[in-house]
């Protein structure tokens, strides 16, 4: 199963993945809402592999990218099954339950479809860009939303993982999928604090790229592009090494840079990232004195 796949220009990435993992036949594919930063890339998976089941919550939607999306499931005779809660499937042996969207939604990012994976002893919640409203419907609706690893909501954004929301779900791991340098501030400080307050230890794709979460059925593991001994959200009393860090933070305003664990970071919107000390010094930006970099 496939879920996502990021914009359009990351086609020939979600392609060369499947082609490197030789997955060539999907069973299911799923959209989790018509946003194009989410349904773009499947293109690219539909062009190297076949698909048995495409889910999405809408069969129509005005974009481009949507438009590619339809034409290439088409193209191999599929179309869009649009999931109701409390659908169950099994997906080799877990089992897959869809739990939202529970309404129609005027903001398409609270259609997106959240389901809940089991494989033994672990479970894994994904959960789109579904935001506060969606949530207290599912909320409401009484499912059992305890996981393992929780995907989280709208890469970060205060908008979602509201905390009645993550009481619910307490996960040991938190991902979150969000671009570097993003110019919206993901992810918030805010949700970054409540997971800080669940006590989950989180990945990011902006700090650590690439994020492999494997399960046996009786606990996950993960592994990471990079900096995998990164805490990625550090408070004041962080014990990381500063020479196991592989990245650099710097304050738009200041043009100061720092190590991820310096307790004078910047806010979430004022930071840009670095992959050495010599590109932030090439970017004119100074070492900072409390964290000397």
């Amino acid at each position: 199963m496939l879920i996502d796949g990021g914009e359009a220009s990351e086609s020939s990435k979600v392609y060369a993945y499947l082609k490197k993992l030789g997955v060539n036949h999907l069973d299911y594919i799923v959209a989790t809402h018509a946003h194009s930063d989410h349904i773009g890339g499947l293109s690219g998976a539909l062009n190297y592999a076949s698909v048995d089941t495409a889910l999405c919550p809408v069969t129509s939607y005005d974009s481009k990218t949507f438009n590619s999306f339809t034409k290439y499931l088409s193209q191999q005779g599929v179309s869009i099954t649009v999931p109701e809660p409390g659908d169950t499937f099994s997906l080799g042996s877990a089992s897959v339950t869809i739990l939202g969207p529970q309404k129609s939604y005027e903001d398409t990012n609270d259609t997106s479809i959240v389901m809940k994976v089991v494989y033994g002893k672990t479970s894994f919640l994904f959960t789109g860009d579904a935001e506060r409203t969606a949530e207290a419907d599912i909320l409401d609706a009484g499912y059992n939303l305890s996981a393992t690893v929780l995907k989280v909501g709208h890469h970060g954004s205060d908008t979602s993982t509201s905390y009645p929301f993550l009481r619910e779900i307490m996960p040991e791991y938190a991902v979150i999928q969000v671009g570097k340098g993003n110019s919206y501030g993901h992810p918030t400080e805010d949700t970054l604090s409540k997971l800080r307050d669940a006590n989950a230890k989180v990945y990011r794709n902006d700090l650590q790229g690439t994020i492999i979460c494997t399960s046996d059925g009786e606990e996950v593991s993960f592994s990471t592009e990079k900096n995998e001994s990164l805490q990625t959200n550090p408070t004041e009393t962080s014990t990381t090494e500063p020479n196991d860090v592989g990245e650099y933070i710097g304050n738009k305003n200041s043009k100061k840079f720092h190590l991820p664990t310096c307790k004078n970071l910047p806010a979430e919107k004022n930071r840009v990232f670095f992959d050495s000390r010599q590109e932030a010094v090439d970017a004119g930006f100074d070492p900072c004195g409390n964290c000397h970099p």
